[in-house]
């Protein structure tokens, strides 16, 4: 591990770190693995009323196993994705029936649950238990691409070269490692932006590789943003917002009322049925999963 980029940033990430429940002396591994899940694509700001009211309601992975899954549906709110409900709600009856309703420390076991990819395994492992793995988020990506690389962003997909870079800068005490992998990811968060980084900021500006190179453009091929204004992913959302904010069932007429592109409409609401967030009643009304 180069000395260079490791004291700098823990030292930064002490006096400069967010506030966050997750990262509370007293959060729970449970409560650290239902964070990453709504993260996931998801900003901070959003996610902190939305994780708070979840953990008051299912403290422990048993609270949710017990509900139906649309419930973990309607909690989900306005956080996009909500299919990371349902493998949220698989995660913990999983937990429940394989590991006794505690959240497993093993990354293999980790990785076994239902919906837990790469990612996860590894964040959990190292913020809930302290242990030492590479946690390569976009943030982490985006940071060691012009730290180390000398480039304004990491490539679209991650490489195997990046995971032995981030691997072959962890440091060898595995709770120093843990703490190395959110201080860089918090870095790159604050400081480190994709549009407008910060650079005057940063702890390690002067062993940045990017700005030693004045600061190239990226070159690669185009990075799209995403768009949601008239996608079959808006729509979805306004469909499950109806759902969501009933108190059972609806009838098909309520949720015709909240798109005007039939086509579109019936799409996505095939989309919803087929992903599971949607059950259709032998009565013609729809419902969230029961």
């Amino acid at each position: 591990m180069d000395s260079a980029y490791t004291e700098p940033i823990l030292d930064w990430y002490a006096a400069n770190a967010r506030d966050l429940p997750w990262r509370a002396p007293d959060a729970t591994p449970w409560g650290v693995l239902v964070s990453e899940i709504m993260l996931q694509q998801t900003p901070v700001a959003r996610v902190l009323p939305v994780w708070r009211e979840w953990m008051a309601r299912w403290p422990r992975p048993a609270d949710l196993a017990a509900e139906p899954s649309g419930e973990a549906v309607r909690a989900w709110g306005r956080l996009g994705y909500p299919r990371r409900a349902l493998r949220l709600h698989e995660s913990a009856r999983a937990i429940v029936a394989r590991h006794g309703g505690r959240v497993p420390e093993s990354h293999a076991d980790l990785l076994a649950l239902p919906g837990i990819g790469a990612y996860t395994a590894a964040a959990v492992a190292s913020f809930a238990f302290r242990q030492r793995h590479a946690v390569l988020d976009t943030n982490v990506r985006r940071v060691l691409a012009r730290l180390v690389s000398g480039e304004e962003f990491p490539p679209r997909s991650q490489t195997a070269a990046e995971v032995r870079l981030a691997e072959s800068l962890l440091p060898a005490d595995p709770p120093t490692a843990a703490r190395w992998s959110v201080a860089v990811m918090e870095l790159g968060a604050l400081i480190c932006t994709a549009r407008t980084p910060r650079c005057v900021d940063c702890p390690v500006l002067s062993s940045c590789a990017w700005q030693a190179a004045g600061r190239p453009a990226y070159d690669g091929p185009p990075r799209r943003g995403q768009t949601y204004a008239g996608t079959d992913r808006q729509c979805r959302g306004r469909l499950l917002a109806v759902l969501r904010d009933a108190d059972g069932p609806v009838e098909k007429s309520a949720l015709d009322v909240v798109w005007s592109d039939p086509v579109q409409r019936e799409r996505a609401l095939d989309g919803l049925v087929a992903d599971g967030l949607v059950d259709p009643l032998d009565d013609g009304r729809y419902a969230l999963p029961a």
